[in-house]
C-alpha cells in the first residue's frame, strides 16, 4: 500500500522537480520513483551506509535521505545529483513523504486504529464502522499485555517488541510512552491464564538475553470483541500498579490473579485510613520495630504454626510465644486467633497500599 501511496505523491510532484527521484524499501528496493523503469532496482548498498544515520548522504550520482521513525529508518528519499540543492530537496521530500504516511496510517493503519481504541480516543459507535473499512476482524480472540520497561537500551523498546512479534496482522505493538509498550495479542478461544503468562515470561526472557533489558509485564483479562480491548488495556495498568505494591518480586502480574490486593486498591483512600484507625488505635503498628514486622511476615507464610516458624527463624518456640504476646499487648490483635491475623494481614496490606500511593485508573 506503501507503494501505490508514494508513487502517486511522486506522480504529481514529478512536473514540479526536474531531476529522477523516488523512494527505497527498508529492503533495499527501489518502490517508487519519477522514471518508471527504475523501479525493481536493488540499492542494497545505500541501504547499508545509512542503516544507523538519519543524514543525508550522497553515492554514485545520488543523494539519499533516510524517513521514517524508531532507531532504523523504513524507507530512504533518493533524487538525482550531489550537489547542495539535491540535498535540499531530498531533504524536503523526506519530510513530505513522511507527513503524508502519517497522515495515511491515522487514517487507515490498523495499528493506529488499535492505538485509538485502547486509548479511548474513539466513539464506541465508531470502533465496528472503522474496523470494517480495515476489513478487521472485530470478534477475535486477543489479550493486551503493557510490558513496562525498567533499564533503557540503544535500541527503542517497541524495536525490541516488534523484533520478537512481527506478524502485524495478528499482533499489534504499540507505543503509549517512552518506556511503556502495548502488545495486542491473537490468541486461541479458551486459552488458559496459564499458558498466557507463559507467553508474557518468554517476552520478559527474551527482552532479558538479547537486549539486556529489565522489564514488568501487566496482563488484561481475555476478550473477544473489539471495543473490550480499552477495558483489558486498563486492567494491564492496574495489574502492574498492585503488583507494585504487593508483589514486588513478580515481573509478571495478572489482573485475573491479584487476589485481596485488586480489591484493596479499589477501595477509596479515606476509608482505608479508617480502617487503619480501627485496628490500630493509637497508632500501636508504628511502635512495631523491623524485627517484630519479620517475625510477623515468617508466621504468616508458614500459617501460623508456632513450630514452623521458630524453626525458620532459627529462635527457641517459646522465644517466638514471647515475641507474639509482645504484639498482642501493643495492638490487641493475637495472631494465633485466626479471625485477628486475617485482620492484622489486610491491615498491613492496607498500610503498604497508602505508603507507596499507586497510579489509579
Amino acid at each position: 500500500m506503501s507503494n501505490r501511496l508514494f508513487q502517486g505523491v511522486i506522480h504529481q510532484m514529478r512536473d514540479a522537480v526536474d531531476r529522477v527521484f523516488g523512494v527505497i524499501d527498508d529492503n533495499g528496493v527501489v518502490i517508487a520513483c519519477s522514471e518508471l523503469v527504475k523501479i525493481g532496482e536493488m540499492r542494497q548498498g545505500v541501504r547499508d551506509e545509512l542503516a544507523y544515520t538519519s543524514d543525508a548522504v550522497t553515492s554514485g550520482g545520488y543523494t539519499y535521505k533516510p524517513i521514517g521513525t524508531g532507531s532504523k529508518w523504513e524507507y530512504i528519499v533518493f533524487i538525482e545529483g550531489e550537489d547542495k540543492n539535491a540535498e535540499k530537496i531530498a531533504t524536503l521530500l523526506a519530510v513530505s513523504l513522511s507527513n503524508i504516511k502519517n497522515l495515511y496510517d491515522e487514517k487507515y493503519d490498523k495499528s493506529s486504529f488499535i492505538k485509538n481504541i485502547i486509548l479511548d480516543n474513539i466513539l464506541p459507535s465508531d470502533i465496528y464502522i472503522k474496523s470494517k473499512e480495515l476489513r478487521f476482524n472485530a470478534e477475535e480472540t486477543r489479550v493486551v499485555f503493557l510490558i513496562k520497561f525498567h533499564s533503557k537500551s540503544d535500541v527503542l523498546s517497541f524495536d525490541m517488541v516488534q523484533n520478537i512479534f512481527p506478524d502485524k496482522n495478528k499482533d499489534y505493538v504499540i507505543s503509549t510512552g517512552e518506556q511503556d509498550i502495548v502488545l495486542v495479542k491473537e490468541i486461541k478461544p479458551n486459552t488458559d491464564i496459564r499458558e498466557i503468562e507463559k507467553i508474557a515470561k518468554s517476552i520478559a526472557d527474551t527482552l532479558n538475553s538479547e537486549f539486556y533489558v529489565k522489564v514488568s509485564i501487566g496482563i488484561g483479562t481475555v476478550v473477544d470483541n473489539i471495543k473490550d480491548l480499552a477495558r483489558s488495556y486498563k486492567e494491564a495498568q492496574v495489574a502492574l500498579e498492585v503488583g507494585k505494591v504487593f508483589d514486588t518480586e513478580k515481573n509478571i502480574l495478572s489482573f485475573e490473579n491479584l487476589g485481596i490486593g485488586r480489591l484493596i486498591y479499589q477501595l477509596p483512600t479515606t476509608l482505608c485510613e479508617m480502617f487503619l484507625q480501627e485496628v490500630f488505635k493509637n497508632g500501636s503498628l508504628d511502635s512495631l520495630d523491623r524485627e517484630t514486622l519479620m517475625t510477623i511476615q515468617c508466621f504468616f507464610e508458614n500459617n501460623l504454626n508456632v513450630s514452623e516458624t521458630s524453626r525458620k527463624l532459627f529462635v527457641h518456640r517459646n522465644t517466638l510465644v514471647y515475641r507474639l504476646e509482645k504484639i498482642r499487648k501493643l495492638t490487641g490483635l493475637d495472631l494465633r486467633e485466626f479471625d485477628h491475623a486475617i485482620t492484622f494481614k489486610v491491615a498491613l496490606m492496607v498500610k503498604r497500599y497508602l505508603t507507596t500511593k499507586p497510579i489509579k485508573y
